[in-house]
């Protein structure tokens, strides 16, 4: 039977005070203490590892299945989850925050990813995963909570499709709120890499530098709808929103809640306001 190893990418930082979420801090123009910022990224990345471990898990039993019922032509598939982060003493940090956590219920695999810049950093990530044989890969931030664990499992699926129906592959993608991507991923022969997309002097944005490069290489793209990251008061304000709506639906919905981050946020005794909207096209003129 054909085999094939598929990998989760989670490219971050380690939840270091200083380090991370610096837009919302005071000095940043947030409200934040550094340590607040770092615990709301703590929070959040555990919600995003544990939610990756679900959708693995989930499409390892579907893989399972198949290969029950088709034990002729089925391709075992199986799923590891990579995060990567530098320098070094960033990934003794990243492990150390982990494993102190307690057991995850799946391995963790470290990685020092390397470059002088973030998209060689990035390309140098996915290369060394795909030098160890795996033939897809994912990759998230630890910024999106809200992130739907049926956007993981549809990312591998298509790049699945892709290597059945293109010599390249293909590759996916779910755009963030402001012109870049919360999730990319492509398999081991689209042509993709990261070079040009992130913090362009030209002013192109990522999710256009991606478009862009898969046009030129002639691979395929899947789109996944929008997934928020958090960076800034505004992006964490519908975040909030976002994360009591999928607490509530939960209840008749298949949904993961990211229900650290919302203790962070319920701790914090933070409350979502909006202004009064002026800058409308009233009923009432168009009634009269």
């Amino acid at each position: 039977m054909k085999e094939q190893k598929n990998a989760l990418l989670l490219f971050s930082k380690p939840p270091v005070p200083g380090l991370v979420k610096t837009r919302l801090t005071i000095e940043r123009g947030g409200r934040f203490t550094e340590n607040e910022a770092a615990d709301f990224f703590h929070r959040s990345l555990f919600d995003v590892a544990e939610n990756c471990c679900q959708a693995l898990d989930v499409l390892e039993a579907q893989n399972a299945a198949e290969i029950e019922e088709n034990p002729e032509s089925a391709i075992r598939q199986s799923y590891d989850i990579f995060i990567s982060t530098t320098p070094q003493e960033n990934v003794t940090k990243m492990r150390e925050t982990f494993e102190a956590a307690g057991t995850w219920p799946r391995e963790f695999h470290y990685l020092l990813d390397s470059g002088q810049t973030f998209d060689d950093h990035f390309d140098d990530a996915f290369q060394q995963i795909f030098d160890q044989g795996y033939e897809t890969v994912v990759s998230v931030g630890g910024d999106i909570p809200t992130l739907p664990r049926n956007h993981i499992m549809q990312s591998f699926k298509w790049l699945h499709y892709f290597q059945t129906v293109y010599d390249k592959g293909g590759v996916v993608l779910a755009p963030c709120q402001e012109c870049g991507t919360s999730l990319i991923g492509y398999t081991v022969d689209s042509g993709m890499n990261h070079q040009g997309v992130y913090y362009a002097n030209n002013g192109r944005p990522a999710l256009d530098a991606y478009i862009e490069k898969a046009s030129e290489s002639g691979a395929h793209i899947a789109y996944l709808d929008a997934v928020p990251d958090v960076d800034d008061l505004q992006d964490l304000a519908h975040t909030i929103t976002l994360m009591k709506a999928l607490e509530f639906c939960a209840q008749d919905q298949d949904l993961f809640v990211p229900y650290r981050t919302l203790e962070w946020v319920r701790f914090k005794g933070l409350r979502v306001t909006t202004p009064p909207n002026e800058d409308r096209d009233t009923r009432e003129g168009i009634d009269n």
